[in-house]
C-alpha cells in the first residue's frame, strides 16, 4: 500500500509541475498591466510542486526581478533562517511565490488593478498546489484575501477561515524584521518563530 501511495503521490506531482509550467508560459506573455513594460522578468515561484505548505507574499524586489525567483534577497535569506530554526524546508515543505508576479518601480505596494490583473496567477497556483497550508506573508499579501485595512500585528498567528480545507495563517513579512532585531520574548521575531512553530506542529498533525 506504501508504495501505491508513493506512486500516486509522484504522479499527482508530475500533473502539478506540467500545468504550472503551462501558467507559468502564460504568465511570461502577460502584458495585463503596465508592470509587464518594466520588468526584467516574471518572478513565478520557487519550492516543491508537492509541498504542504504554500507561502505568499507581496511582490518581487530587485533581486527577485533579476533572478527570477521570490525572496532571495536579504528578506529572503532572513525567511530562509527563520523557516530552518523552526524545522521547515523551502524546497521541500514549502511552495513560495507572491500576490504579483512582477516588479512595481521603486518597489511600491502593488495596486487594486495589479493585484486584480494577476489574480488568475495566483488563484491558479493555489488550485494547482491544493496547499494544507497558505501563509500569507505580510500585510499585502493579507489584504488580498481578507480586509484592505486589516494590520498584520491584529491577525498574524491565528488561523484564518478562509477557504474550506486550507488552514491559514498571516505571519510578519521578513523585511519588516530586518528593521527589527530584537529577539525577547513579545518582539516581532519571538512572534514570528513561534507562528511557524505553530506551522509545523500543524503539518505534524496533518501527518498523523
Amino acid at each position: 500500500m506504501d508504495h501505491l501511495l508513493t506512486a500516486i503521490n509522484c504522479r499527482n506531482t508530475e500533473i502539478k509541475i506540467a500545468s504550472l509550467k503551462e501558467l507559468k508560459n502564460v504568465c511570461e506573455q502577460c502584458m495585463a498591466c503596465d508592470l509587464g513594460k518594466t520588468r526584467t522578468s516574471i518572478v513565478f515561484s520557487d519550492g516543491f510542486a508537492g509541498a504542504p505548505v504554500m507561502l505568499i507574499g507581496e511582490a518581487p524586489g530587485a533581486d527577485e526581478d533579476a533572478t527570477g525567483i521570490p525572496f532571495v534577497g536579504r528578506a529572503g535569506q532572513l525567511l530562509n533562517q527563520f523557516l530552518a530554526d523552526a524545522g521547515l524546508d523551502r524546497k521541500k515543505d514549502l511552495y513560495i511565490c507572491n500576490t504579483i508576479k512582477c516588479r512595481p518601480p521603486q518597489n511600491r505596494i502593488p495596486t487594486n488593478e495589479e493585484k486584480l490583473a494577476c489574480s488568475a496567477y495566483l488563484f491558479g497556483q493555489i488550485s494547482i498546489i491544493k496547499p494544507r497550508i497558505i501563509l500569507l506573508c505580510g500585510s499585502t499579501a493579507a489584504q488580498t484575501f481578507i480586509n484592505q485595512e486589516i494590520k498584520i500585528s491584529t491577525i498574524r498567528g491565528k488561523w484564518l477561515n478562509i477557504f474550506e480545507d486550507i488552514d491559514v495563517m498571516a505571519i510578519f513579512h521578513p523585511s519588516y524584521l530586518l528593521r527589527n532585531h530584537s529577539t525577547e520574548p513579545g518582539s516581532p521575531r519571538w512572534l514570528m518563530k513561534k507562528d511557524l512553530e505553530t506551522v509545523k506542529n500543524r503539518l505534524q498533525e496533518i501527518d498523523n
